[in-house]
Formats: structure tokens, C-alpha cells, sequence
């Protein structure tokens, strides 16, 4: 993303992560949430639609009710969470109406994105949230998702809030410089990596676990973060929330940090919501000549070239398509429950109806209902 493009980007979803509200564990850090209203406030200030997606919810309500550790167990880290959440959203609600802005407390859970309808709704309130000048506060409804419903981090959260809104720029600010080619932790040579795309499989080499005892992230997962993002077309720029006046020297279209782009045209709404589903029902396992047809050709799937099926899925939810390695190569809504797809897989589209007395497609996935998943090959 140049210089211009940077400053031209008017809908931000910016993710500030646990480090950068939090007093080192000690509850929120009141005089930097101040900092970040401040920050924001100028960028709508300057005709920027912006979206905040903000950690620190668990380590406030950690200080509340007196917990030294993070909990491990599921319901207290829920606990936790419902007790922080109040004091997250008063502290920005108090800093953003210093500028005569309104804010709103959006929370999310994988089911409210995994669902058509529930994601539309989401999608709409966000937009509408926009057009009004508020800005959204967003984070996960911990007190609700449970471990098979996690989004799990909120590198992933900003990420699919971008989609949501089709924002232009995804900023994910964490308390190191960027990515790096090696951990800057470990070896002094270490460079950032100023600029890639972010669908270059070598970048996930490049990130680690993280470190922190407060979050739940990495750079591993704002990588993934900034894949996400580039389905709908957005830039995502990993940068130090360290860095004195961060969003405005982005605005003014400073390159900092990382910045990943996407590598190709932004995904049609339908296939991005398909794309970004985190709980899949089943895989089907393709054949070389089926793998090539969906990538090459933007085939629909047939089940003559599927030669294996797991799970136990039924007609209209999300499957993968794999490899023998594998590896996806796409996903989409499949036609077929798993013992239907089981039953003609491998044969041919004319010989459904004798093999199930019926016909309700003739493609196990249709191409308007896929969308390909496979990263690109980089170039040596």
C-alpha cells in the first residue's frame, strides 16, 4: 500500500491489543485508553469511518475481583471477562464523549458469524453503527462462547469485523515493531519485514507464539489475520502501539510497521462469509484432476472426483476440500449430507438418481457456492 493509498482509506477497524490498555496486568491503563479515544476521535475527526476492536476485558476483570493469575478454567476466564467488559466500554464511552462522539459495545461469537442470517444482521448494524458517526467498540462475547465457539483471539475478530464493513485498512497495534524475519528477541540482525503480501506462505515461518501471559495472540495469528482481511480487499498494517501518535502518522500516510496486501480483487460478500467460517462439518478429499478443475477452470465440484469423505455433515453447511496431502483447496456449501456424499463419491453426475432414487443436484458443490482457499505458491 503506497503513501497515497494510505492516506486515502476512509473505514478503519483498528485492534488494540491487551499490552497497550493494561497497567502490566493491573487492570486497564486508564491514561492510555485516553490516548487511543484521543487518536481515533482525530481520525473521524478527519472523515475516517472507524471500528475499535479492543483486548483488556479479561484483565480488568481479573484486577476486579482480585485474581493475580490468568484462569485457566473456561467459566472464570467467562467471569472475568462479564465483570471487565463493563469497565472497557465506561473507560473509552467516558474518552470518546470528551469529543462529542458516541460510542456502541458490539460483542460477537463465532455462531453470530457462522450463521448467514445472524452475520447480515451483524454486517448491517456495523454499517449502520458507521453512517451515524458512532464507533463501534467490539470484542468477543466471552461470557457465552464456549470452546467450540471461540473466535479465539482478536487479531481473528478484527480481521472479520473488516470483512463485515469492507473496510479499507485493518491496523493491528501490538506492543512489537512488526514482523520480522527473525525473532528480534533472539538475534540483533533481525529486519522487519517492511512490505509483503499476505498470502505469501513464507511469512508463516516468520511468526512465533506469543509471549504474553495477558493475550491470546501472536504474530502468527495477525498473519492470518491480514489473509482474512485481504479476502475483502483490505490492507493490514502490524505496527508498535508504542509508536508516539501511531494512527495519525498512518493517516498522514507514514508506512510503519508491517504492511501486508492483498494479492487479489476482493472476494464477492457471499464468498468472503464463506471463506472466514472457523468451524468446518466435514472434508472431502479430491482427486488431482478435481483439485486442478477448482483451481484452474473455477469449476463446480463433482463427486466423480472426490475419493474420500469425512465427518458427518448434512446438505447446506460449510465443508472443506482437501488434498491427499491435505491441504485446502477450497470450501463451500455441499449439496449432499456426508452418507449421501459418501454413497456417490467417486461416480459420475448421471449415476446419482440411480444411486439415491433422486437427483437434487448434479454438483456436490456448486462454484457459486465455493470459494478457493488455496494460497499461492510464492516465487523462488
Amino acid at each position: 500500500m503506497t503513501r497515497e493509498a494510505l492516506k486515502s482509506a476512509r473505514r478503519w477497524v483498528v485492534k488494540v491489543g491487551s499490552s497497550l490498555v493494561t497497567d502490566e496486568g493491573r487492570g486497564l491503563d486508564r491514561s492510555a485508553i485516553a490516548g487511543w479515544g484521543d487518536q481515533l476521535a482525530r481520525l473521524r475527526e478527519n472523515g475516517c469511518e472507524v471500528v475499535l476492536v479492543s483486548s483488556g476485558a479479561v484483565a480488568e476483570g481479573m484486577r476486579r475481583l482480585g485474581w493475580q493469575t490468568r484462569p485457566r478454567a473456561l467459566y472464570e476466564l467467562q467471569a472475568a471477562a462479564s465483570v471487565g467488559q463493563m469497565g472497557l466500554v465506561q473507560a473509552y464511552e467516558s474518552c470518546f464523549q470528551t469529543h462529542g462522539l458516541h460510542a456502541a459495545q458490539v460483542l460477537l461469537t463465532h455462531d453470530d458469524l457462522a450463521d448467514r442470517q445472524r452475520y447480515l444482521n451483524a454486517r448491517s448494524t456495523l454499517r449502520t453503527l458507521l453512517r451515524l458517526g458512532v464507533i463501534p467498540v467490539v470484542n468477543e462475547n466471552d461470557t457465552v462462547a464456549g470452546d467450540k465457539i471461540r473466535l479465539g483471539d482478536n487479531d481473528t475478530l478484527a480481521a472479520l469485523v473488516a470483512n463485515l464493513v469492507e473496510a479499507e485498512l485493518l491496523v493491528i497495534l501490538t506492543d512489537q515493531e512488526g514482523l520480522y524475519d527473525k525473532d528480534p528477541k533472539h538475534h540483533a540482525d533481525a529486519q522487519l519485514v517492511a512490505q509483503a503480501r499476505a498470502n505469501d506462505a513464507r511469512l508463516d515461518a516468520l511468526a512465533g507464539p506469543s509471549l504474553s501471559m495477558l493475550g491470546r495472540g501472536g504474530m502468527i495469528t495477525k498473519v492470518f489475520a491480514a489473509r482474512r482481511a485481504a479476502g475483502s480487499g483490505a490492507t493490514t498494517v502490524i505496527a508498535s502501539g508504542r509508536t508516539h501518535e501511531v494512527l495519525a502518522r498512518l493517516r498522514g500516510g507514514e508506512v510503519l510497521g508491517s504492511v501486508l496486501t492483498p494479492d487479489h480483487a476482493p472476494l464477492l460478500a457471499r464468498k468472503q462469509w464463506l471463506a472466514n467460517q472457523l468451524q468446518l462439518r466435514g472434508t472431502l478429499v479430491l482427486d488431482d484432476g478435481a483439485g486442478r478443475a477448482l483451481l484452474e477452470r473455477n469449476s463446480s465440484l463433482l463427486a466423480v472426483g472426490v475419493t474420500a469423505v469425512h465427518g458427518d455433515f448434512v446438505r447446506g453447511e460449510v465443508v472443506a476440500c482437501i488434498d491427499d496431502n491435505g491441504a485446502e483447496i477450497a470450501r463451500g456449501l455441499v449439496n449432499y449430507s456426508a452418507a449421501e456424499a459418501r454413497q456417490i463419491q467417486g461416480r459420475p453426475s448421471g449415476a446419482i438418481e440411480s444411486i439415491l432414487g433422486y437427483v437434487d443436484e448434479p454438483e456436490l458443490i456448486d462454484r457459486d457456492n465455493m470459494v478457493i482457499t488455496l494460497a499461492p505458491t510464492p516465487d523462488e
